[in-house]
């Protein structure tokens, strides 16, 4: 009885730190608009974070993931058309509609909410 009570306390412990980091992870990404490695960091922290949590926290790892990728082929995209002059326009949306995710992210988070569509290329 002990020992299942001890899993327990492990168990819940672990998604609480997983749910936790979902989090931070937001907050990281937020502040790689200023410093742009934040990024990379972010998305392997939720690379290394996914499968540790509830459901609801992995439709939030899955969601990062996602917006790590979408953000940097935005920004592949908006970089290779900077010559024709359209290209600083695609950073500066793909750079809002990366804020907008974090904070519905943020704001689902906040309710202890998962992602409805965490496979969405909107927000």
């Amino acid at each position: 009885m002990n020992d299942v009570t001890t899993n327990n306390a492990e168990e819940n412990a672990r998604m609480n730190g997983a749910g936790k980091m979902a989090q931070i992870i937001y907050f990281i990404y937020l502040a790689g608009l200023i410093i742009p490695v934040a990024h990379l960091v972010g998305v392997v922290m939720a690379y290394i974070n996914k499968g540790d949590g509830a459901p609801w926290v992995e439709t939030h790892f899955r969601y990062q993931i996602r917006s790590f990728w979408m953000l940097l082929l935005y920004f592949v995209v908006g970089s290779l058309l900077t010559f024709v002059g359209i290209g600083f326009l695609i950073i500066l949306a793909a750079y809002i509609w990366f804020i907008v995710r974090c904070a519905k992210g943020l704001k689902l988070h906040a309710r202890e909410e998962g992602i409805p569509d965490p496979a969405t290329w909107l927000w």
